[in-house]
């Protein structure tokens, strides 16, 4: 696990990228928290940069789009899911669990 950010550095509506083992995006989806690998597994674009809606993010690049909470793809021309990771808030700080990722 690791500290991704303080809570107040991520509103609801926001978005972080994270310098990790890859790079990891972390959502604020009204107030709940996602994380998934920050790039699309479409094209190298990051996800964080994306638009957010309901609980699916869609790529900037060329609009594949992906559930936050599974990491399936939902909209073409992605095919392939993204890895999803575990939050948790404790004291304020935002933290991923890494070593529990999952593929849809």
């Amino acid at each position: 696990m690791f500290e991704a950010c303080s809570l107040s550095e991520l509103p609801p509506g926001e978005s972080v990228r994270i310098d990790a083992h890859v790079p990891i995006a972390v959502f604020n989806v009204e107030g709940e928290l996602f994380a998934i690998d920050d790039t699309c597994t479409h094209q190298d674009a990051s996800l964080a940069e994306g638009w957010v809606e309901d609980c699916r993010v869609e790529c900037p690049l060329h609009a594949a789009a992906f559930d936050l909470r599974t990491g399936l793809p939902c909209g073409l021309p992605a095919k392939k899911p993204v890895r999803t990771y575990p939050v948790q808030i404790a004291d304020g700080m935002v933290y991923v669990e890494t070593q529990t990722a999952e593929v849809a």
